[in-house]
């Protein structure tokens, strides 16, 4: 009888250690994988925000590309347009033909709201 007793606190001793080395394996594998993934955290987020500035690099590229164009179209009208250069010189430099009279008109002024009267 004792030597059955025995066998089954063998048995059993033996199915605890079993799984003790389960649960050490898992937590093993988990702590192992847990190290990786922090090594490669670091470098995802830099990757993002470089991805997040070339974004950025490449719509302010857009915006100057556009800016470059305009221009470029507008130093051409003004080399070639005998009528877009007349058109600007009189509205930017106040130039008129002969006999011809100048009507500017100022921007509507807004009616001060009830309560500023009150603020200054």
């Amino acid at each position: 009888m004792d030597h059955i007793n025995g066998d089954l606190r063998a048995r059993r001793e033996a199915t605890v250690w079993q799984r003790l080395n389960r649960i050490l394996l898992i937590l093993l594998v988990i702590a192992i994988w847990l190290v990786i993934v922090s090594l490669f955290v670091p470098p995802y987020k830099k990757l993002m925000q470089s991805r997040a500035e070339i974004d950025n690099l490449q719509q302010q590229v857009n915006e100057q590309q556009n800016l470059l164009a305009r221009q470029t179209r507008e130093v051409n009208l003004l080399k070639t347009d005998v009528t877009y250069l007349e058109t600007i010189a009189r509205d930017r430099l106040d130039l008129m033909k002969e006999g011809e009279t100048i009507f500017r008109l100022e921007p509507g002024r807004t009616k001060p709201k009830p309560g500023d009267s009150a603020r200054r």
